[in-house]
């Protein structure tokens, strides 16, 4: 039986919170400048899903480096199996909302770990691709 695809949303951790949002989890491994914890509403701060330092500090945002930085990006998810586990279990209990802090919408580690996450769970699949 095939599930449904998990709800899941992208937004700037300095978005206010919705009611809509489910659980809210900050995906980036640093935290972001001027936001209070407590304005964020955070479920988990889950640092180890975030791409490794050295691969942040190679793509420095660029969008001509969005290709190759999404195909690392998703190399590093495809071998992080705890904290995609951790993400896949709260997708199972309703909305999941992951919150970045980069100012390109478009271009940053929360979009790259939402399409990981759909193509990887849409049908049940609790872990990653090899």
């Amino acid at each position: 039986m095939t599930r449904r695809a998990p709800d899941l949303r992208i937004k700037r951790a300095y978005d206010p919170p919705d009611k809509d949002d489910g659980a809210r989890v900050l995906v980036d491994r640093l935290w972001p400048r001027g936001l209070r914890k407590e304005k964020a509403a955070l479920t988990l701060w889950l640092k180890e899903i975030a791409p490794s330092p050295e691969l942040r500090t190679w793509f420095g945002h660029d969008p001509a480096r969005w290709t190759e930085f999404s195909r690392r990006y998703r190399a590093e998810l495809a071998h992080n199996d705890e904290a995609v586990v951790r993400l896949a279990d709260l997708s199972r209990r309703g909305p999941l909302t992951l919150l970045y802090a980069a100012h390109d919408a478009e271009h940053n580690d929360a979009v790259v770990l939402a399409a990981y996450l759909r193509d990887h769970l849409k049908d049940g699949h609790d872990q990653p691709a090899a």
